[in-house]
């Protein structure tokens, strides 16, 4: 690594493999990392990007028992359908891996060990919920009933997914089973436990000290610790897992909020083998100077701002084996869907047991990668709560990706084309206004980058735009349709200068739309880079140009509008 290169470690949170990608997921934790880690691989920064699916999650058994089939069947085929899925939409992971790896049951029993020997593990008999018609504890997921903090009705056993609380399942309000719908009781169960109030201390200074995290993420989680920690429980009475080296504990299974963040680690060191080079991934985990990011949706910022930083510093203790612990964790909010319902659009929850979603899979098989991502990254949930609206997408898609950029490039290449042969020669000297038209453009990129840079993409999508607008004012104002007719040389030295700024919008929309930028290549000749670094080349050409976007239609949006309706009927 060069003295000036930074070493980033950039994650996603791992979705379970049981059942396929909805929008909400990818605007929460995978399109905005695969966004920042493309600028930063542009940039030159060595950075690692790394995913995985969670394989052990309760969901995966709740799903397995429905369809009649193992775990292991469950996790092999979603494991391959979300690889295809992310593959289709662009994300650029370094790995994808799985939390049922043997390299990661390693991993845990690693981890286990250490913190056990460390004096943060212990055993206790603990409350659980027992189905006598099923005749078995039930795993928290299997149980729901009303969250006992907000109310919400369908609260899972561990969490809520409406307001984030995070609670036993004993604690809901007239709790059953998932599976049968039944009563559950409360029996005693040993468990082992994982001793968080003891990082209380260590957790609040680590937390205070970070300047760089969004306020809402840092406020939350100082509270949610001054509220005083518990011990968490780290095992379940599961037969699918990771297995416990206890010989009391033959018959259950690792916690998955234990192992499934260690997956981060395992999915990294399958990188470092694959490349060859087996020992690397400790660069990214063990060297202090890493920048570790998290990205992840709001539900899961409790687990990765304390129980995995205490795993870390747990862990770490001694100085045998130092772990980097997260420089960011951007924990965006949630995004909801506009609906056509009896005559008006309504924000609704998405619903997955509804079908009430909008599936990644189904919506690339009718609109390519590109105008998705944008979309997308323009309404990521960054700051608050959003809504998906086809509605929306269409007009966003029309008007800022090809009204504004797609428009640009078609205009500036089609009269280079034209009038030009296809080639630009660098004029003796630049024309009127192409200084300031420069200067605008570097104060936009350095808006641009620092948006980037705070892992914040649907703000650097905005200085983009920004960037667009700006260059159809500089093309407007040189009416090369006009300037044509009577000076050429002039229209060339313009045309110059336009095409400077469309290899900086190519450079700046490269993480949005990669497809399209790569399309460009084949027919722009020209470097594509920020003004900012530009060497002004000795020439700019094109050959063969075709419209990057193809405009989306009404009859396309009232279909997928219709889908969610019958969706909302129960159809």
């Amino acid at each position: 690594m060069s003295e000036n290169t930074q070493r980033y470690l950039v994650t996603s949170a791992l979705p379970y493999a049981n059942g396929p990608l909805h929008v909400g997921q990818i605007s929460g934790a995978y399109l905005p990392a695969d966004i920042f880690v493309r600028y930063l691989r542009m940039r030159g920064e060595d950075v690692v990007y790394v995913c995985g699916t969670d394989d052990h999650g309760v969901p995966i058994t709740l799903t397995a028992e429905r369809e009649g089939k193992s775990p292991k069947e469950v996790v092999d085929f979603w494991w391959a359908h979300m690889k295809e899925t992310f593959d289709r939409f662009g994300i650029s992971f370094d790995n994808f891996s799985h939390t049922s790896t043997e390299i990661h049951a390693e991993n845990t029993r690693h981890f286990y060990e250490k913190l056990k020997s460390g004096g943060y593990i212990s055993e206790a008999e603990s409350k659980q919920m027992y189905s006598a018609t099923e005749g078995r504890f039930l795993p928290d997921r299997y149980v729901e009933g009303t969250c006992p903090v907000c109310g919400y009705k369908e609260a899972r056993g561990d969490q809520c997914d409406n307001c984030g609380s995070w609670y036993e399942a004993y604690e809901l309000i007239e709790p059953h089973s998932k599976i049968t719908g039944g009563p559950v009781e409360v029996r005693e169960t040993t468990h082992l436990y994982f001793d968080l109030p003891k990082f209380s201390e260590r957790l609040t200074e680590y937390i205070s000290g970070q300047e760089h995290w969004r306020t809402s993420v840092k406020n939350f989680i100082l509270g949610f610790i001054n509220a005083g920690l518990e011990k968490r429980p780290i095992t379940r009475d599961i037969s699918w897992g990771v297995p416990v080296p206890e010989p009391s504990f033959e018959d259950k299974r690792f916690y998955v909020w234990f192992d499934a963040h260690i997956g981060y680690i395992s999915s990294t060191m399958e990188w470092a083998e694959r490349i060859g080079e087996p020992d690397k991934w400790r660069e990214y985990w063990q060297e202090p100077d890493t920048k570790m990011i998290h990205f992840i949706g709001k539900d899961n910022t409790v687990f990765h701002t304390t129980m995995w930083p205490a795993q870390l510093m747990g862990v770490a203790e001694g100085g045998e084996e130092p772990y980097a612990l997260p420089y960011d964790v951007p924990a965006n909010e949630f995004m909801n869907l506009e609906v056509p319902v009896e005559g008006e659009r309504r924000a609704m929850q998405m619903s997955t047991s509804r079908n009430l979603a909008v599936w990644l899979h189904e919506a690339l098989d009718k609109f390519p990668a590109d105008p998705l991502r944008f979309y997308l990254a323009s309404t990521l949930p960054e700051t608050a709560d959003v809504n998906f609206s086809w509605r929306d997408f269409q007009g966003r898609v029309n008007s800022e990706l090809i009204g504004n950029l797609g428009n640009y490039v078609n205009r500036v290449l089609s009269f280079v084309g034209k009038y030009f042969d296809g080639e630009l020669k660098r004029p003796e000297n630049l024309p009127d206004g192409a200084l300031a038209a420069f200067s605008d453009f570097k104060e936009i990129e350095a808006r641009y980058e620092s948006r980037m840079l705070d892992e914040r993409p649907r703000e650097a999508l905005s200085e983009l735009l920004a960037m667009g607008r700006s260059a159809n004012r500089f093309f407007d104002a040189s009416a090369p349709w006009k300037t044509r007719k009577e000076d050429m040389e002039l229209t060339g030295a313009n045309l110059y200068v336009c095409c400077a700024m469309l290899g900086s919008i190519a450079y700046h929309a490269s993480p949005y739309v990669p497809d399209a930028m790569e399309r460009l290549r084949t027919f722009f000749d020209g470097p594509m880079e920020r003004i900012t670094d530009l060497d002004l080349p000795d020439s700019y050409g094109t050959s063969g140009a075709k419209p990057l976007f193809a405009r989306i239609e009404d009859e396309e949006i009232e279909a997928a509008d219709e889908k969610l309706a019958r969706a909302v009927r129960g159809e």
